[in-house]
């Protein structure tokens, strides 16, 4: 069930973005036809929570324009996109996947959908996710398909934007991760996926789960994709005082400055310790195309993460009790059951219990960040199970033990701060994606876009698509 499509639908981002820039392919035409595979597919999919066609066609007309008299902005103008639907966008609701926000429209457009809009981007609409960007579907909303095989797990809480991209429905998406949530359905749906360091991008105007572990990021095709999204969301913001404000880097360049001689780090214990051997093939098959491109390849043994992926549930329930202050309990019976028990467990969480925490927080990020100092790369599975069925992954909230084993090589580096891109790297037998982590020093994102730029040169597994 594996196509490598030419398709307008399946083109990369930067490949439709030269042919907009040559006046090969005109806006609307793009969006238009976009339009008609979301009406014609989505239905059943389910990755959209909002359409927003008028605005779309609207934009375009007006990139059409633009272009036409030589007022091209660069590489994102006249490019459909999506945005998970927790990013505020001015008078269009932002749900967050909750039915108490419905009817929620901000005045005013999250700092990254306005950087978005003033690159030229087109906004097709709003995707869908978990309720509160949480582990779990408000039970009244039907949650998006994985487009490869329905019977499977299209990965959480950026459910819709892994779906939606996958599909061929938007050429990148606006995504967020706190535990895990790029790169699952990154994986997951066989696209790639960067979450960037912790306050690399500005988080104003975007629905807070919880606050020091949010990571706004982002999903496409490729990772050259990635870096042109990147250099156009990432930096300071006024409204954003945690928003690093240390010079944007060009992205696109370092891109494709290749890997010769840069260090990546291989846990051979930790990646193989219960870790289903196609992950454990796929990873292999990994490390001998990063040797073939001149990176050299270190055995290393990264800090122990069994207490840090313990920390990182009351942690994130402290933290979404905060952020949900004003609807919870006020409103308690208007929530599903899985957000609703987060909130209550942050509730009830001792100051002096979460100080120790804090501080166990720490020593963990002090000990990840001297591991960097050896190494450039990490690369790690994105998690240890073969791909998940839905009926596998309805179990997981029954057994504490395989929601830890979910989270081992993701919520680490939600809890430091660490960037991290996900990227496809092979498929099961049954022609599920199978896809790999690769994690950098804090604020190196340009050495995660070198080494998927160049892993993707090399091989072809992202232009890979479902028959859909």
């Amino acid at each position: 069930m594996i196509t490598q499509s030419t398709e307008l639908h399946y083109l990369e981002l930067t490949q439709l973005s030269a042919l907009i820039k040559s006046r090969q392919i005109s806006p609307v035409t793009v969006v238009q036809a976009q339009l008609d595979r979301i009406a014609a597919i989505d239905g059943n999919l389910g990755g959209y929570a909002l359409v927003m066609a008028d605005l779309a066609l609207s934009q375009a007309k007006a990139a059409e324009a633009d272009i036409a008299a030589g007022r091209y902005r660069g590489p994102l103008h006249g490019v459909p996109i999506a945005v998970k639907d927790l990013f505020w966008t001015k008078d269009i609701p932002t749900a967050a996947g909750m039915r108490i926000h419905q009817e929620n429209c901000p005045t005013e457009d999250a700092t990254v959908v306005r950087r978005l809009k003033e690159a030229g981007a087109i906004l097709l609409g709003k995707l869908q996710l978990t309720e509160g960007a949480y582990s779990d579907h408000h039970p009244l909303i039907t949650p998006p398909k994985n487009p490869w095989n329905a019977d499977f797990w299209p990965g959480i809480s950026s459910s819709g934007p892994g779906s939606a991209t996958a599909a061929g429905l938007c050429y990148g998406a606006l995504a967020s991760d706190t535990g895990g949530s790029i790169r699952w359905p990154s994986a997951a749906n066989g696209v790639t996926g960067l979450k960037p360091s912790w306050g690399r991008v500005s988080r104003h105007g975007v629905f807070e789960l919880a606050a020091s572990l949010d990571h706004v990021g982002l999903m496409a095709r490729s990772a050259e994709d990635i870096a042109a999204l990147l250099t156009i969301i990432a930096g300071g913001d006024p409204k954003d005082p945690t928003a690093i404000p240390d010079p944007v880097p060009n992205y696109m360049a370092a891109a494709g400055q290749g890997i010769r001689g840069v260090r990546i780090g291989v846990d051979t214990e930790w990646n193989s310790a219960d870790v289903h051997p196609s992950t454990q093939q796929a990873l292999s098959e990994t490390m001998e195309v990063f040797r073939s491109l001149g990176a050299h390849i270190t055995e290393v043994t990264f800090p122990d993460v069994q207490q840090a992926v313990a920390d990182w549930y009351p942690i994130c329930s402290v933290e979404a009790a905060v952020a949900h202050q004003t609807t919870y309990p006020a409103r308690k019976s208007e929530y599903g059951p899985v957000l609703a028990s987060v909130i209550e467990a942050g509730s009830s969480l001792s100051g002096i219990d979460y100080q120790k925490l804090l501080l166990r927080r720490l020593n963990f990020r002090g000990s990840v960040a001297t591991f960097f100092s050896a190494v450039d790369l990490l690369l790690t599975p994105v998690h240890p199970f073969a791909p998940l069925s839905l009926d596998a992954i309805q179990t997981l909230g029954e057994q504490p033990e395989l929601i830890a084993r979910l989270q081992r090589y993701t919520c680490p580096f939600n809890l430091t701060g660490n960037p991290t891109i996900t990227l496809p790297g092979g498929f099961t037998e049954l022609g599920l994606p199978i896809g790999f982590q690769l994690v950098s020093a804090h604020l190196d994102e340009a050495m995660l876009l070198r080494a998927g730029t160049a892993f993707q040169t090399a091989t072809s597994w992202h232009r890979r698509h479902p028959l859909v």
